[in-house]
């Protein structure tokens, strides 16, 4: 699921597919930071027909992240009625979970840059995974990835 990029710094993008659909997926990368209160990074979906990209999701430190979200999700295997969400402080980057029977969890990611802005535009995609390690090892991957 994490993979080294190529860089110098040797930064770790993490990509996550859906295990539904092998052409849907999400991928974390080009993280920076200007300072110690915020981490810096884009977020790459795509899908058939469909490839997008918000290139400066800003995670503060001090705030709510998406990793805890995510272990939450995963600590919560058995599963849970309704949908639980999450998304940025910008909102450029949301995530809403839901969880089937069989131990699934869906997790529809939006990307939308400017929202604000009138005119602006939004994307979605849908990754479906195994509730259990894979969603944990997810979470921890983005956690890693998000530290630096």
């Amino acid at each position: 699921m994490t993979t080294p990029d190529d860089a110098i710094d040797e930064q770790v993008d993490v990509t996550v597919g859906c295990q539904d659909n092998l052409s849907v997926g999400v991928r974390f990368c080009d993280r920076f930071s200007f300072d110690e209160d915020s981490v810096h990074y884009a977020v790459e979906v795509w899908a058939p027909g469909l490839t997008a990209r918000v290139d400066e999701v800003v995670a503060w430190l001090w705030d709510r992240d998406l990793a805890p979200f995510l272990e939450k999700l995963a600590a919560d295997y058995h599963g849970w009625e309704g949908e639980r969400s999450w998304q940025t402080n910008d909102r450029d980057l949301a995530v809403s979970a839901v969880f089937r029977s069989g131990g699934h969890v869906g997790l529809t990611w939006t990307v939308r840059p400017w929202p604000d802005a009138a005119g602006g535009w939004s994307a979605s995609v849908t990754t479906w995974l195994e509730a259990g390690e894979r969603m944990s090892a997810f979470a921890a991957d983005i956690r890693h990835f998000l530290a630096g």
